[in-house]
């Protein structure tokens, strides 16, 4: 460990913090126009996911999203590196 790693990890730790505010931000603004079922359907998405994969509740996002005339719905879930068994 050199004598100034420890800057080094502050400067990750403001880029993972400026990271997630900007996420919340996207969130915040596009749940402004979502119809009210896509938080249950986030969580009901978890719970079919985690009989399978052990996942936190962060690891899935849905958004809805224009395209056109139509609406598309945008379903993103992060998995786990390696296999695991959910318990």
């Amino acid at each position: 460990m050199g004598m100034f790693d420890f800057l080094k990890a502050k400067k990750n730790t403001a880029n993972i913090a400026k990271e997630r505010l900007r996420i919340i931000v996207a969130q915040e603004r596009t749940g402004r126009d979502a119809p009210d079922y896509l938080p249950l359907l986030q969580r009901e998405l978890l719970e079919v996911i985690r009989k399978y994969v052990s996942i936190d509740a962060e690891a899935v996002k849905v958004d809805l999203a224009k395209d056109g005339d139509h609406d598309v719905l945008d379903i993103s879930v992060a998995l786990p590196e390696g296999r695991q068994d959910a318990s």
